[in-house]
Protein backbone atom coordinates (compact mmCIF):
# COMPACT_ATOMS: atom_id res chain seq x y z
CA UNK A 1 0.00 0.00 0.00
CA UNK A 2 3.02 2.27 0.48
CA UNK A 3 4.12 2.04 -3.03
CA UNK A 4 0.71 2.88 -4.45
CA UNK A 5 0.54 6.14 -2.20
CA UNK A 6 3.96 7.07 -2.84
CA UNK A 7 3.04 6.80 -6.55
CA UNK A 8 -0.08 8.76 -5.77
CA UNK A 9 2.42 11.39 -4.27
CA UNK A 10 4.20 11.19 -7.53
CA UNK A 11 0.66 11.80 -9.31
CA UNK A 12 0.38 14.57 -7.43
CA UNK A 13 3.30 16.20 -7.87
CA UNK A 14 2.80 15.37 -12.20
CA UNK A 15 -0.52 17.05 -12.54
CA UNK A 16 0.99 20.28 -10.50
CA UNK A 17 3.57 20.20 -12.74
CA UNK A 18 1.07 19.89 -15.50
CA UNK A 19 -1.36 22.79 -14.66
CA UNK A 20 1.65 24.78 -13.54
CA UNK A 21 2.68 24.43 -17.01
CA UNK A 22 -0.80 25.14 -18.68
CA UNK A 23 -0.79 28.47 -16.39
CA UNK A 24 2.32 29.54 -17.92
CA UNK A 25 1.07 28.94 -21.71
CA UNK A 26 -2.25 29.61 -21.52
CA UNK A 27 -2.13 32.42 -19.51
CA UNK A 28 -1.63 34.52 -23.16
CA UNK A 29 -5.34 33.04 -24.03
CA UNK A 30 -7.01 35.06 -21.31
CA UNK A 31 -5.38 38.01 -20.50
CA UNK A 32 -2.28 38.70 -23.57
CA UNK A 33 -4.68 41.14 -25.85
CA UNK A 34 -5.60 42.98 -22.45
CA UNK A 35 -1.59 43.95 -21.52
CA UNK A 36 -1.17 43.96 -25.25
CA UNK A 37 -4.02 46.85 -25.60
CA UNK A 38 -2.60 48.32 -21.95
CA UNK A 39 -6.19 48.06 -20.53
CA UNK A 40 -4.21 46.37 -17.31
CA UNK A 41 -0.86 46.14 -16.46
CA UNK A 42 1.23 42.62 -16.32
CA UNK A 43 0.94 42.47 -12.45
CA UNK A 44 -2.95 42.97 -12.59
CA UNK A 45 -3.76 40.16 -15.37
CA UNK A 46 -1.49 37.50 -13.35
CA UNK A 47 -3.75 38.00 -10.02
CA UNK A 48 -7.31 38.01 -12.16
CA UNK A 49 -6.35 35.56 -14.42
CA UNK A 50 -5.09 33.58 -11.30
CA UNK A 51 -8.48 33.81 -9.66
CA UNK A 52 -10.63 33.33 -12.48
CA UNK A 53 -8.95 30.20 -13.77
CA UNK A 54 -9.96 28.81 -10.72
CA UNK A 55 -13.20 29.74 -10.34
CA UNK A 56 -13.66 28.09 -14.04
CA UNK A 57 -11.58 25.33 -12.88
CA UNK A 58 -14.03 24.55 -10.06
CA UNK A 59 -17.48 25.76 -11.74
CA UNK A 60 -17.85 24.83 -14.90
CA UNK A 61 -14.42 21.93 -15.63
CA UNK A 62 -15.70 18.92 -14.33
CA UNK A 63 -17.40 17.47 -17.73
CA UNK A 64 -14.89 19.00 -19.45
CA UNK A 65 -12.70 16.13 -17.74
CA UNK A 66 -14.94 13.35 -18.45
CA UNK A 67 -13.88 13.46 -21.97
CA UNK A 68 -9.90 13.72 -21.69
CA UNK A 69 -10.19 11.05 -19.45
CA UNK A 70 -12.10 8.47 -20.84
CA UNK A 71 -12.69 9.40 -24.24
CA UNK A 72 -9.04 8.95 -26.25
CA UNK A 73 -7.81 5.24 -25.04
CA UNK A 74 -11.01 2.60 -25.13
CA UNK A 75 -11.42 0.82 -21.74
CA UNK A 76 -9.70 -2.17 -22.94
CA UNK A 77 -6.56 -0.23 -21.78
CA UNK A 78 -8.38 1.41 -18.85
CA UNK A 79 -9.39 -1.46 -17.62
CA UNK A 80 -6.28 -2.39 -17.09
CA UNK A 81 -5.21 -1.00 -13.86
CA UNK A 82 -1.42 -1.01 -13.89
CA UNK A 83 -1.52 -0.01 -17.79
CA UNK A 84 -3.96 2.57 -16.80
CA UNK A 85 -1.89 4.01 -14.23
CA UNK A 86 1.41 3.73 -15.71
CA UNK A 87 -0.29 5.58 -18.82
CA UNK A 88 -1.70 8.07 -16.77
CA UNK A 89 2.02 9.25 -15.23
CA UNK A 90 3.45 9.15 -18.86
CA UNK A 91 0.68 11.16 -20.27
CA UNK A 92 1.30 14.18 -17.28
CA UNK A 93 4.84 14.23 -17.60
CA UNK A 94 5.31 13.81 -21.56
CA UNK A 95 2.54 16.81 -21.77
CA UNK A 96 4.12 18.74 -19.40
CA UNK A 97 8.04 18.72 -20.81
CA UNK A 98 6.21 19.56 -24.37
CA UNK A 99 4.81 22.68 -22.99
CA UNK A 100 7.21 23.73 -20.95
CA UNK A 101 9.52 23.49 -24.11
CA UNK A 102 7.15 25.33 -26.16
CA UNK A 103 7.11 27.75 -22.93
CA UNK A 104 10.99 27.92 -23.09
CA UNK A 105 10.45 29.20 -26.89
CA UNK A 106 7.70 31.93 -25.71
CA UNK A 107 5.71 30.33 -28.43
CA UNK A 108 1.73 29.46 -27.57
CA UNK A 109 0.75 25.84 -27.83
CA UNK A 110 -2.37 24.10 -27.29
CA UNK A 111 -1.90 21.35 -23.88
CA UNK A 112 -4.88 19.81 -25.01
CA UNK A 113 -3.34 18.72 -28.10
CA UNK A 114 -0.20 18.01 -25.30
CA UNK A 115 -2.21 15.88 -23.62
CA UNK A 116 -4.51 14.23 -26.00
CA UNK A 117 -1.11 13.09 -27.79
CA UNK A 118 0.53 12.04 -25.07
CA UNK A 119 -2.84 10.12 -23.96
CA UNK A 120 -2.42 8.31 -27.68
CA UNK A 121 1.48 7.85 -27.17
CA UNK A 122 0.60 5.75 -23.89
CA UNK A 123 -2.15 3.79 -25.59
CA UNK A 124 -0.30 2.43 -28.18
CA UNK A 125 2.77 1.56 -26.29
CA UNK A 126 0.22 -0.31 -24.21
CA UNK A 127 -1.71 -2.28 -26.11
CA UNK A 128 -1.21 -1.07 -29.66
CA UNK A 129 -3.21 1.06 -32.52
CA UNK A 130 -6.31 -0.75 -31.74
CA UNK A 131 -7.30 0.74 -28.16
CA UNK A 132 -6.95 4.80 -29.73
CA UNK A 133 -10.53 5.29 -30.09
CA UNK A 134 -10.03 6.84 -34.04
CA UNK A 135 -13.59 7.90 -34.21
CA UNK A 136 -13.83 10.17 -30.50
CA UNK A 137 -10.59 11.77 -31.96
CA UNK A 138 -11.43 12.87 -34.92
CA UNK A 139 -14.27 15.12 -33.65
CA UNK A 140 -11.43 16.63 -31.00
CA UNK A 141 -9.49 17.08 -33.94
CA UNK A 142 -12.10 18.33 -36.28
CA UNK A 143 -12.89 20.86 -33.02
CA UNK A 144 -8.88 21.82 -33.30
CA UNK A 145 -9.84 22.82 -37.15
CA UNK A 146 -13.28 24.66 -36.32
CA UNK A 147 -11.99 26.76 -33.29
CA UNK A 148 -9.44 28.61 -34.66
CA UNK A 149 -11.83 29.36 -37.75
CA UNK A 150 -14.71 30.23 -35.76
CA UNK A 151 -12.82 32.51 -33.44
CA UNK A 152 -10.86 34.12 -36.59
CA UNK A 153 -14.84 34.56 -37.68
CA UNK A 154 -16.28 35.92 -34.88
CA UNK A 155 -13.53 38.14 -33.88
CA UNK A 156 -13.58 39.85 -37.70
CA UNK A 157 -17.51 40.27 -37.45
CA UNK A 158 -17.36 42.09 -34.18
CA UNK A 159 -14.33 44.25 -34.64
CA UNK A 160 -16.15 44.75 -38.01
CA UNK A 161 -19.64 45.61 -36.11
CA UNK A 162 -17.32 48.12 -33.70
CA UNK A 163 -15.90 50.19 -36.36
CA UNK A 164 -19.35 50.96 -38.42
CA UNK A 165 -21.57 50.89 -35.22
CA UNK A 166 -18.79 53.00 -32.99
CA UNK A 167 -15.54 54.04 -34.44
CA UNK A 168 -16.64 55.60 -37.61
CA UNK A 169 -19.40 57.27 -35.85
CA UNK A 170 -18.74 61.01 -35.42
CA UNK A 171 -18.91 61.26 -31.68
CA UNK A 172 -17.44 57.73 -31.22
CA UNK A 173 -16.93 58.12 -27.57
CA UNK A 174 -20.70 59.44 -26.63
CA UNK A 175 -21.35 56.20 -29.52
CA UNK A 176 -19.91 53.55 -27.27
CA UNK A 177 -20.80 54.78 -24.40
CA UNK A 178 -24.44 54.23 -25.73
CA UNK A 179 -23.86 51.24 -27.34
CA UNK A 180 -22.10 49.65 -24.14
CA UNK A 181 -24.68 47.91 -22.40
CA UNK A 182 -25.13 45.60 -25.60
CA UNK A 183 -21.26 45.17 -26.17
CA UNK A 184 -20.63 44.60 -22.58
CA UNK A 185 -24.07 42.42 -22.20
CA UNK A 186 -22.84 40.18 -24.72
CA UNK A 187 -20.11 39.29 -23.03
CA UNK A 188 -22.25 38.79 -19.76
CA UNK A 189 -24.61 36.35 -21.34
CA UNK A 190 -22.23 33.75 -22.47
CA UNK A 191 -20.67 34.13 -18.52
CA UNK A 192 -23.93 33.66 -17.03
CA UNK A 193 -25.14 30.75 -19.89
CA UNK A 194 -21.75 29.13 -19.18
CA UNK A 195 -22.33 28.85 -15.08
CA UNK A 196 -25.93 27.82 -15.52
CA UNK A 197 -25.76 25.37 -18.88
CA UNK A 198 -24.28 21.98 -17.90
CA UNK A 199 -22.20 22.66 -15.27
CA UNK A 200 -22.31 21.28 -11.91
CA UNK A 201 -23.82 25.19 -10.77
CA UNK A 202 -26.67 24.43 -12.76
CA UNK A 203 -27.20 20.88 -12.05
CA UNK A 204 -27.29 22.18 -8.53
CA UNK A 205 -29.92 24.86 -9.18
CA UNK A 206 -31.90 22.51 -12.03
CA UNK A 207 -31.64 25.64 -14.49
CA UNK A 208 -30.78 24.03 -18.27
CA UNK A 209 -32.22 24.56 -21.30
CA UNK A 210 -34.50 27.75 -22.23
CA UNK A 211 -34.78 28.66 -18.67
CA UNK A 212 -30.86 28.73 -18.47
CA UNK A 213 -30.93 30.96 -21.32
CA UNK A 214 -34.15 33.36 -20.38
CA UNK A 215 -32.06 33.84 -16.84
CA UNK A 216 -28.98 34.98 -18.85
CA UNK A 217 -30.58 37.44 -21.19
CA UNK A 218 -32.50 39.12 -18.45
CA UNK A 219 -29.44 38.96 -15.95
CA UNK A 220 -27.19 40.35 -18.66
CA UNK A 221 -29.53 43.14 -19.90
CA UNK A 222 -29.67 44.36 -16.18
CA UNK A 223 -25.80 44.33 -15.79
CA UNK A 224 -25.22 45.49 -19.24
CA UNK A 225 -26.88 48.86 -18.28
CA UNK A 226 -25.12 48.50 -14.66
CA UNK A 227 -21.55 48.71 -16.65
CA UNK A 228 -23.19 51.67 -18.49
CA UNK A 229 -23.93 53.83 -15.24
CA UNK A 230 -20.75 52.89 -13.80
CA UNK A 231 -19.17 54.49 -16.81
CA UNK A 232 -20.84 57.29 -16.69
CA UNK A 233 -20.14 57.74 -13.26
CA UNK A 234 -16.23 57.16 -13.53
CA UNK A 235 -15.28 58.20 -17.02
CA UNK A 236 -14.76 61.55 -17.85
CA UNK A 237 -16.09 62.77 -21.39
CA UNK A 238 -12.90 62.63 -23.30
CA UNK A 239 -13.87 62.25 -27.25
CA UNK A 240 -9.43 62.43 -27.65
CA UNK A 241 -9.41 58.98 -27.33
CA UNK A 242 -12.31 58.38 -28.71
CA UNK A 243 -13.78 55.00 -28.14
CA UNK A 244 -10.93 53.17 -26.64
CA UNK A 245 -11.38 54.40 -23.35
CA UNK A 246 -14.88 53.01 -23.03
CA UNK A 247 -14.01 50.00 -24.66
CA UNK A 248 -10.48 49.69 -22.06
CA UNK A 249 -12.75 49.20 -19.31
CA UNK A 250 -14.76 46.86 -21.45
CA UNK A 251 -12.11 44.63 -22.34
CA UNK A 252 -10.94 44.48 -18.19
CA UNK A 253 -14.62 42.38 -18.06
CA UNK A 254 -13.86 40.26 -21.36
CA UNK A 255 -10.24 39.05 -20.60
CA UNK A 256 -12.16 38.26 -16.90
CA UNK A 257 -14.56 36.07 -19.35
CA UNK A 258 -11.66 34.60 -21.55
CA UNK A 259 -9.51 33.32 -18.15
CA UNK A 260 -13.11 31.90 -16.73
CA UNK A 261 -13.41 29.84 -19.63
CA UNK A 262 -9.43 29.10 -20.02
CA UNK A 263 -9.98 27.53 -16.53
CA UNK A 264 -12.95 25.57 -17.50
CA UNK A 265 -11.36 24.02 -20.29
CA UNK A 266 -7.90 23.47 -19.60
CA UNK A 267 -7.86 22.08 -16.08
CA UNK A 268 -9.21 18.80 -18.18
CA UNK A 269 -5.32 18.62 -19.40
CA UNK A 270 -4.00 18.33 -15.99
CA UNK A 271 -6.70 16.72 -13.95
CA UNK A 272 -8.38 13.95 -16.11
CA UNK A 273 -4.87 11.79 -15.94
CA UNK A 274 -4.78 12.40 -11.97
CA UNK A 275 -8.28 11.52 -11.67
CA UNK A 276 -7.41 8.35 -13.32
CA UNK A 277 -4.31 8.04 -10.93
CA UNK A 278 -6.47 9.40 -7.82
CA UNK A 279 -9.19 6.58 -8.47
CA UNK A 280 -7.15 3.58 -9.27
CA UNK A 281 -5.06 4.28 -5.99
CA UNK A 282 -8.30 4.72 -3.66
CA UNK A 283 -10.31 2.43 -5.38
CA UNK A 284 -8.39 0.18 -7.36
CA UNK A 285 -10.66 0.93 -10.33
CA UNK A 286 -12.19 3.71 -12.75
CA UNK A 287 -16.01 3.19 -13.58
CA UNK A 288 -17.86 4.24 -16.67
CA UNK A 289 -19.07 7.37 -14.60
CA UNK A 290 -16.37 8.34 -12.15
CA UNK A 291 -17.68 12.65 -11.11
CA UNK A 292 -14.34 14.08 -10.71
CA UNK A 293 -13.88 15.39 -7.07
CA UNK A 294 -14.47 18.87 -6.58
CA UNK A 295 -10.83 19.17 -4.34
CA UNK A 296 -8.90 17.75 -8.04
CA UNK A 297 -10.61 20.22 -10.01
CA UNK A 298 -9.16 23.40 -7.34
CA UNK A 299 -5.79 21.72 -6.80
CA UNK A 300 -5.98 21.59 -10.67
CA UNK A 301 -6.80 25.82 -10.65
CA UNK A 302 -4.61 26.46 -8.32
CA UNK A 303 -1.43 24.59 -10.16
CA UNK A 304 -2.78 27.21 -13.10
CA UNK A 305 -2.53 30.23 -11.01
CA UNK A 306 1.03 29.51 -9.99
CA UNK A 307 2.21 29.12 -13.77
CA UNK A 308 0.07 32.36 -14.29
CA UNK A 309 2.21 34.15 -11.52
CA UNK A 310 5.56 32.71 -12.11
CA UNK A 311 6.23 32.50 -15.73
CA UNK A 312 3.04 33.29 -17.98
CA UNK A 313 4.99 36.88 -19.34
CA UNK A 314 6.40 34.84 -21.64
CA UNK A 315 3.46 33.47 -24.17
CA UNK A 316 1.76 36.91 -23.39
CA UNK A 317 3.86 39.02 -24.93
CA UNK A 318 4.29 36.57 -28.03
CA UNK A 319 0.38 37.05 -28.22
CA UNK A 320 -0.11 40.17 -26.91
CA UNK A 321 2.16 41.99 -29.33
CA UNK A 322 4.18 40.15 -31.81
CA UNK A 323 1.16 38.44 -33.78
CA UNK A 324 -0.64 42.31 -35.20
CA UNK A 325 -0.90 45.60 -32.88
CA UNK A 326 -4.01 45.65 -30.70
CA UNK A 327 -6.00 47.78 -29.42
CA UNK A 328 -8.66 47.83 -26.70
CA UNK A 329 -11.63 47.55 -29.89
CA UNK A 330 -9.41 45.02 -31.17
CA UNK A 331 -8.93 43.12 -27.77
CA UNK A 332 -12.11 43.07 -26.98
CA UNK A 333 -13.37 41.47 -30.39
CA UNK A 334 -10.80 38.64 -29.61
CA UNK A 335 -11.73 38.20 -25.90
CA UNK A 336 -15.12 37.86 -27.34
CA UNK A 337 -14.57 34.96 -29.84
CA UNK A 338 -12.42 32.94 -27.91
CA UNK A 339 -14.32 32.78 -25.23
CA UNK A 340 -17.24 32.09 -26.90
CA UNK A 341 -15.48 29.42 -28.99
CA UNK A 342 -13.55 27.90 -26.02
CA UNK A 343 -17.17 28.25 -23.88
CA UNK A 344 -19.49 26.65 -26.39
CA UNK A 345 -16.62 23.79 -26.88
CA UNK A 346 -16.61 23.43 -23.39
CA UNK A 347 -20.65 22.79 -22.29
CA UNK A 348 -20.45 20.41 -25.32
CA UNK A 349 -17.57 18.47 -23.76
CA UNK A 350 -14.98 18.70 -26.04
CA UNK A 351 -11.63 19.49 -25.13
CA UNK A 352 -11.30 22.45 -27.42
CA UNK A 353 -8.02 24.77 -27.75
CA UNK A 354 -8.10 28.01 -26.02
CA UNK A 355 -4.51 28.74 -27.55
CA UNK A 356 -5.96 27.85 -31.12
CA UNK A 357 -8.98 30.16 -30.39
CA UNK A 358 -7.13 32.79 -29.07
CA UNK A 359 -4.74 32.67 -32.13
CA UNK A 360 -7.50 32.52 -34.20
CA UNK A 361 -9.20 35.34 -32.51
CA UNK A 362 -6.10 37.97 -32.95
CA UNK A 363 -5.74 37.12 -37.10
CA UNK A 364 -9.23 37.77 -37.46
CA UNK A 365 -8.79 41.63 -36.37
CA UNK A 366 -5.67 41.68 -37.96
CA UNK A 367 -6.79 40.59 -41.24
CA UNK A 368 -9.73 42.86 -40.57
CA UNK A 369 -7.16 45.43 -40.98
CA UNK A 370 -5.54 44.41 -43.89
CA UNK A 371 -2.94 41.38 -45.11
CA UNK A 372 -0.17 43.53 -44.16
CA UNK A 373 -1.44 43.78 -40.66
CA UNK A 374 -0.38 40.05 -39.47
CA UNK A 375 3.12 38.98 -38.80
CA UNK A 376 3.41 35.84 -40.34
CA UNK A 377 6.63 34.58 -39.31
CA UNK A 378 5.34 34.59 -35.97
CA UNK A 379 2.28 32.92 -37.21
CA UNK A 380 4.01 30.17 -39.10
CA UNK A 381 6.26 29.44 -36.26
CA UNK A 382 2.83 29.14 -33.93
CA UNK A 383 1.27 26.79 -36.70
CA UNK A 384 4.20 24.67 -36.61
CA UNK A 385 4.93 24.15 -33.00
CA UNK A 386 1.08 23.13 -33.00
CA UNK A 387 1.63 20.52 -35.90
CA UNK A 388 4.29 19.01 -33.91
CA UNK A 389 3.06 18.79 -30.69
CA UNK A 390 0.65 15.85 -30.96
CA UNK A 391 3.33 13.42 -32.53
CA UNK A 392 6.55 15.15 -29.81
CA UNK A 393 3.66 14.30 -26.73
CA UNK A 394 2.69 11.04 -28.01
CA UNK A 395 6.57 9.85 -28.83
CA UNK A 396 7.86 11.40 -25.34
CA UNK A 397 4.86 9.37 -23.87
CA UNK A 398 5.94 6.43 -25.37
CA UNK A 399 9.36 6.24 -24.23
CA UNK A 400 7.98 7.22 -20.68
CA UNK A 401 5.51 4.33 -20.54
CA UNK A 402 8.30 2.00 -21.38
CA UNK A 403 10.70 3.16 -18.42
CA UNK A 404 8.11 2.81 -16.18
CA UNK A 405 6.97 -0.19 -17.24
CA UNK A 406 10.45 -1.58 -16.61
CA UNK A 407 10.89 0.30 -12.84
CA UNK A 408 7.23 0.01 -11.33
Amino acid sequence: MGLHYGILIFGYALGFYMAWNIGANDVANSMASAVGAKAITLRQAVFIAGILNIVGAVFIGGHVTETIRQGIVSSEVMSDPRAALLGALAALLAAALWVSFATWKSLPVSTTHSIVGAMIGFGISAKGFSVIQWGKLGAVVASWVISPVFALVLSYIMFKIIIKTVTSHKRPFLQALKLSPWFSGAILFVVVLSFLFKTPLGKTLNVAGPKAIAIAIVLATILGFAVRALLKKFLRHDERDGAEEIFRFIQVGSSCYVALAGGANDVANAIGPLAVIYFLVTKGTIGAQVPVPVFLLLFGGVGIAAGISMAGYRVMDTLGHRITTLTNTRGFSVDFAAATTVLVASNMGLPVSTTHAAVGGVLGVGLARGLEAVNYNIVFRIMLYWVLTVPAAAITSMAIFQLLDLFL
